[in-house]
């Protein structure tokens, strides 16, 4: 007998969303005090909706994050939806190293994929078995994990909740990720593995300071099954100009499995924000988190903010929609959805 497998799209109901903590071993070494708001902001935020689960390689820091996050939770009427796990990492980019959950005969299973920070770009290792950790502290319960020996990373790929997948064949096919396996390779396995029927591919899409070589949560979502979002440059002069138009004629020319057209909004193009050293830096409205009954969204201090908050209003009105300055994630190249990852219905209780 043949089992169903489906991979959920982020507005399915979830049970948690995941948090790997930034301390002082990590990149963030010299920003913690600007970074660890953000991630406070943000674990807020999730808790009126869901669980929270935070790791943190820093035993005596997240002792401090467990209690006044759960004092934050009772507080707002929410107790016990805090789960805390000491563990090694890395970084802090959930969205990469944690686990994927597919539907499997409607049972959620958690896909441990292998991660390789983006090509061997940085240390990996600790990240890589981190699910491990998270699994062996019982924090998922039941839930089985299955080891699938293929480089993926959670930011790589949107799933419409019916067999679509849409990526980027800058990130998928990178060789410094799965060096031996070509497209069609890839689309067998991701067909097997991931349950999905068919894969739009862009190849177009750029954003300067990208570290992860296009993901596509950087440049376009699905909002809906038959509505993607995505990041449009209108400006000429911009160095994004041109890939993005390119990007947004890909879009266009996509069809929906019955062979209509998609719906498709463009997002608000942010001011150029640039580093120290004069580095400009990925920021995108694109990396929003869907939880459930609102909508995480990035802001960073410019002029567009407003925009994009009206932008997202109009494509989620059932949904509050909570914006959280995230300025300091992009300093290390990522933004919201970069350092979350969702665990659906029926996982952490």
């Amino acid at each position: 007998m043949t089992t169903k497998r489906v991979l959920p799209p982020e507005w399915a109901p979830q049970s948690a969303v995941m948090l790997t903590w930034p301390h002082p071993g990590t990149d963030w070494a010299g920003l913690i005090k600007e970074v660890e708001p953000v991630f406070e902001n943000i674990a807020k935020a999730v808790l009126r909706y869901e669980h929270v689960v935070i790791s943190c390689e820093h035993v005596a820091r997240l002792q401090e994050l467990e209690r006044d996050l759960n004092r934050f939770a009772e507080q707002s009427g929410f107790p016990g939806r805090v789960k805390a796990v000491p563990a090694p990492a890395n970084d802090t980019w959930a969205r990469d190293h944690g686990p994927i959950t597919i539907l499997s005969d409607d049972k959620p299973t958690l896909l441990d994929f292998r991660f390789n920070a983006w090509g061997g770009k940085f240390p990996s290792e600790k990240d890589d078995a981190l699910n491990n950790h998270l699994l062996n502290a019982g924090v998922f319960g039941t839930t089985a994990m299955q080891q699938v020996d293929f480089v993926l990373e959670g930011g790589s790929f949107e799933s419409d909740g019916r067999g679509t997948l849409l990526t980027t064949s800058e990130c998928l096919l990178t060789p410094t990720r799965n060096p031996a396996m070509d497209r069609t390779a890839i689309e067998q396995l991701l067909s097997e593995v991931l349950g999905v029927s068919r894969i739009l591919w862009l190849n177009h899409g750029y954003l300067a300071g990208d570290d992860t070589d296009s993901h596509i949560d950087t440049l376009a979502r699905f909002c809906a099954p038959d509505h993607i979002c995505y990041v449009a440059c209108p400006n000429v002069a911009d160095e994004h100009y041109s890939a993005l138009a390119a990007m947004e004629e890909e879009l266009q020319e996509f069809r929906q499995a019955d062979g209509s057209p998609y719906k498709l909004t463009p997002l608000p193009w942010p001011d150029a924000i640039y580093d120290q050293d004069g580095e400009r830096l990925p920021a995108t409205y694109a990396n929003f988190l869907i939880i459930n009954d609102a909508v995480l969204l990035p802001v960073y201090g410019v002029p567009q903010d407003e925009d994009a908050i009206l932008v997202m209003k109009d494509i989620f009105p059932s949904r509050e929609i909570v914006p959280i300055d995230c300025r300091p994630l992009i300093y290390q190249h990522g933004s919201l959805h970069c350092v979350t990852m969702q665990i659906p219905a029926g996982v952490v209780s």
